[in-house]
């Protein structure tokens, strides 16, 4: 059963008189309260979970389905779901092994007269580091389960480890968090996301998670600034008036006063999902550590670009409006002459990748333009920030170059599965990751993988690719929506879709934009995705509708 519980939220106006030596914090306004010492942070949940133990003469049968209902109530170190387990048996099972996501109902079959198999198709799981993997076929998983009988009744003598939710339960029992690392050249933060019980000491196991590094995808893409080795020295943080205490072993003393505002900065980003939190203190076996300030030189997190449409329009390149076009005076008019199917500009707006009928082209803001892969069928080029063009073409996903700004052309060892067709590559606004939509035989497939760089910042390979969560159909354009998640256009029959897939979590619907979509760009959050249609009609989402935003382009191009 379901008890619904609202936690009392606490507002604390914190005014910072000083900067602390080793504390960063946010700055906030307002007079001071005092409040009582916060100890642990929560992460808030409208529903708390209070599943029911054994009942008295149970089957074999309700004994398991309350079982796994009771895989719902962490409290306690899941004692109510060990209740149900045999004397033997009960301290021996890790519930917190791994959870699987299970859309539909399962099935259970007796194979025995102690044992019974449940049967079903999971959507998604989630390992111990709080890894989320969409679940890449429809592959039926089958759990097995024995049974004894103790004092007269029926109890679970075996069973895996990890526990099995429904989609609606996961998300309320459970909380995603971005944890972050850096590009290698300490510019951008990288998101990595997990998912940490709703209930629990999240800042312990947020800092614990990035103390140990990234996903196995994103290695060699990212760098923490925490020396290797370095591990939490108490077994939780405290959190005492929106500052966490974090207290280090002594590898962390390897750092140097930039590295240690590199790690405190590191944290208090991966905090950002804890309201509770607003400051960190850096602490080495309870000495505190003295972190400067890195001022101008502080990372930037999820950077967003103009929120106006980057569009070509009667013969213009140039940010829109209802009423007009804002030129990009140096770049428009090489821009139109090379009659651009699809562009992306750089962050500076001093370069355009342009997809063009004799291939891909770097367009600069002097006039100036140079044709850098002239191969056929080439899918849309992406820019990086280190000035390189992707290019691939739709039939070979292995074949991928990056091309300098000079023309030399050097291949990158591809990831990208082989058999689909590349209907989008776009890199991520901080270099390190690439996605890519698929066409898998009249089917979307989306994946992203990490970017690894020379020692001179060329990328040479794609790291494993991961596939991300979305909607069946044919693809037809993708982008990233923000630095953590990614928008796909896709479509079955007359039916246009947009779907919005986590990178490292679910994948939501977005609504169906009306008329016939043609192309997708974000940049600002899902709230500020843009689509234009094959007439001309640029859309933008109004809540779970499409409506139109009254401007028309011939193109709608990216913004890194």
């Amino acid at each position: 059963m379901t008890t619904p519980k609202r936690l009392v939220a606490v507002a604390v106006a914190i005014s910072l008189l000083a900067a602390l030596a080793g504390c960063a914090g946010i700055p906030d306004s307002g007079s001071v309260q005092q409040g009582d010492p916060i100890t642990s942070d929560v992460v808030d949940s409208d529903v708390v979970y209070t599943p029911n133990g054994p009942s008295v003469g149970s089957s074999q049968e309700q004994l398991l389905n309350g079982f796994l209902a009771a895989g719902t109530g962490p409290q306690n170190d899941y004692a109510v779901a060990r209740q149900f387990l045999s004397t033997g048996f009960a301290d021996g099972w890790n519930p917190r092994d791994s959870v699987m996501v299970r859309p539909g109902t399962g099935t259970t079959t007796r194979v025995s007269d102690t044992r019974l198999d449940y049967t079903f198709v999971d959507s998604a799981t989630v390992d111990d580091t709080g890894r989320y993997t969409p679940a890449t076929s429809s592959v039926p998983t089958t759990l097995g389960y024995r049974f004894v009988q103790e004092d007269g009744q029926w109890r679970i003598s075996d069973a895996p480890d990890g526990i099995v939710l429904t989609p609606a339960t996961f998300q309320s029992v459970f909380r995603s968090h971005a944890i972050y690392f850096y590009d290698p050249t300490f510019t951008y933060l990288v998101p990595d996301e997990r998912w940490f019980l709703a209930r629990s000491s999240t800042s312990t196991r947020i800092a614990s998670a990035v103390l140990a590094g990234p996903s196995s995808w994103l290695q060699g893409a990212v760098v923490s600034a925490f020396p290797d080795g370095t591990r939490l020295s108490l077994t939780a943080i405290t959190v005492d008036d929106g500052t966490a205490r974090v207290d280090l072993t002594a590898d962390a003393l390897g750092a140097d006063p930039t590295a240690r505002a590199r790690m405190q900065a590191q944290l208090l980003a991966s905090f950002s999902s804890v309201a509770a939190i607003t400051a960190v203190e850096l602490s080495v076996e309870s000495t505190a550590l003295d972190v400067p300030e890195l001022g101008q030189d502080s990372p930037l997190r999820d950077p967003t670009v103009d929120a106006r449409p980057l569009v070509v329009a009667d013969g213009v390149l140039g940010f829109a409006s209802r009423s007009a076009v804002s030129e990009l005076a140096g770049l428009s008019p090489t821009v139109t002459d090379l009659g651009a199917t699809a562009l992306e500009l750089s962050g500076d707006q001093t370069r355009a990748a342009v997809a063009t009928p004799e291939g891909a082209v770097l367009v600069r803001a002097d006039g100036s333009s140079r044709l850098l892969d002239a191969r056929p069928g080439l899918a849309p080029p992406s820019l990086d920030d280190r000035g390189y063009v992707w290019s691939v073409p739709e039939s070979d996903p292995g074949d991928l170059l990056v091309i300098g700004g000079d023309g030399v052309v050097h291949a990158v060892s591809s990831s990208l599965p082989d058999g689909a067709d590349v209907v989008t590559l776009r890199v991520s606004r901080d270099g390190s990751r690439v996605l890519a939509l698929l066409d898998d035989d009249g089917d979307a497939r989306l994946t992203v993988a990490a970017v690894v760089r020379d020692a001179e910042g060329v990328p040479t390979a794609l790291g494993p690719a991961l596939e991300l969560a979305t909607a069946t159909g044919v693809p037809v354009d993708a982008t990233w929506a923000d630095q953590s998640s990614v928008a796909v256009l896709t479509r079955a029959g007359d039916e246009p879709q947009v779907t919005v897939s986590e990178v490292g979590g679910p994948a939501t619907s977005r609504g169906r934009p009306p008329g016939d979509p043609e192309s997708i760009v974000g940049g600002n959050g899902v709230g500020r995705l843009q689509v234009r249609t094959a007439d001309g009609m640029v859309l933008e989402p109004r809540g779970s509708s499409w409506q139109d935003s009254g401007i028309r382009a011939d193109l709608l191009a990216t913004q890194r």
